[in-house]
């Protein structure tokens, strides 16, 4: 359920006309439903409640310190990636005890940062990390609990970018040489083994992928467990998708129906990092038309949002709906909608058949809230949009749009 919805022919977020929100703020600008955000997460996480577990949002989905605070409100973890979402999740007020970090190039400094704040969890994804990760910990007096994120070499059946448990991606251990490196975790100074970890992929539709993982990693566990090394966390990762179009996603208890099934009896503690499936349909993005064009042979809606602001239609080529923010009955065409980026990839939707919307007029891009704003650049010289967020009647801006100077701020001239 989102709140996002039709009122009188009008876009409302929760009890706020889209339209009233553009007036203010101007466009593009990235709005967020905080009621959206919040139901998810409950239903989420109700739906593992009968087993030891924690949830540790992906940050990466999107990291706005107004989400993430919400996310600090509820209890909810963090999953991180770099020192920056380390900074930005214990700056929303996530305690830093429910924080995993995962990533396949986590430097020395971050391995410091995330010590000194006493994080649960490293994913440890090479045999050269973890030496580092050992010395940085000695160094500091300290002791890393780590995890081993373990490349199962499950198809999870979604795009090969956003494909990460398959034997030719970048992350994780192959499964084969997983208890070696357990064996030498075990032996090392400054090191303690906590859990197992993995993550096969983002955007799955379907859960059979998960059960096959959870089944590969308990056997794997068995053989870890023999060697004398206990394991304490079990952490699946995330990846359960949503619908943009016509996908049927499993809902969150058939997913934890899966998952449970799998896992069997035991008293690990389950961590959960899911991160589109609470942000993705929390979120729009919300874009005014400029120009219209007919083409030799397809009409083109030019609107003032582009690549820079949504990335993946042009990266992944996905879709995402684009809705009038007022409804229309005029006849529907098949059109292009795309930025002002002077590339030929820069689109937000092509081949859609939809009511040409009047210059000026204002166009939703739905399912934005993940993936959004956190993967925008200022590609072109354009400065980022704003986020704003919703609550019920009351809006505000979450982050203000950046200016010109924004652009060139800690630039300098070279002089000769």
């Amino acid at each position: 359920m989102n709140f996002f919805h039709f009122r009188g022919g009008e876009l409302y977020c929760e009890d706020v006309p889209v339209r009233t929100i553009a007036d203010k703020v101007g466009t593009p600008f990235y709005l967020y439903s905080a009621s959206t955000i919040k139901r998810h997460v409950r239903v989420f996480a109700e739906a593992f409640s009968g087993i030891d577990h924690l949830v540790c949002y992906s940050v990466k989905a999107n990291s706005n310190l107004a989400v993430l605070r919400l996310m600090a409100g509820m209890g909810t973890g963090a999953d991180i990636v770099s020192g920056g979402e380390l900074h930005r999740a214990m700056k929303a007020g996530i305690d830093p005890s429910r924080i995993v970090f995962s990533g396949v190039g986590k430097t020395a400094r971050e391995m410091e940062l995330a010590l000194e704040a006493g994080i649960l969890m490293f994913n440890v994804e090479s045999g050269e990390e973890l030496q580092t990760l050992a010395r940085v910990a000695c160094s500091l007096g300290k002791t890393a609990p780590v995890a081993m994120r373990v490349n199962p070499d499950v198809d999870p059946k979604t795009h090969p970018y956003i494909s990460t448990g398959l034997k030719k991606n970048k992350f994780g251990i192959p499964v084969t040489e997983a208890l070696a490196l357990y064996r030498q975790a075990a032996e090392l100074d400054g090191i303690r083994v906590a859990g197992i970890d993995c993550h096969i992929g983002s955007q799955l539709t379907t859960s059979d992928p998960f059960g096959e993982a959870v089944m590969r990693l308990m056997d794997l566990i068995e053989k870890i467990e023999g060697e004398g090394i206990p394991i304490r966390y079990l952490d699946i990762g995330g990846g359960l998708g949503i619908i943009y179009d016509k996908e049927s996603p499993p809902l969150p208890a058939d997913y934890a129906e899966t998952v449970l099934k799998a896992l069997g009896n035991g008293n690990r503690t389950l961590i959960l990092e899911p991160g589109r499936v609470i942000v993705g349909n929390s979120g729009i993005l919300v874009t005014k038309v400029l120009y219209r064009k007919k083409g030799a042979t397809k009409n083109f809606v030019i609107v003032d949002a582009a690549m820079n602001d949504l990335i993946r239609p042009s990266l992944y080529e996905a879709y995402q709906k684009i809705v009038p923010v007022r409804e229309s009955d005029e006849t529907r065409e098949i059109t292009d909608v795309v930025g002002p980026i002077c590339e030929s990839g820069d689109f937000l939707g092509r081949d859609l058949r939809l009511a040409i919307p009047e210059k000026g007029e204002l166009l939703a891009v739905m399912s934005a809230g993940a993936y959004g704003f956190s993967m925008s650049s200022q590609y072109n010289s354009r400065p980022r949009a704003a986020e704003v967020m919703v609550m019920d009647s009351r809006f505000e801006i979450v982050r203000e749009r950046e200016t010109y100077e924004d652009l060139i701020r800690g630039e300098r001239f070279f002089e000769e």
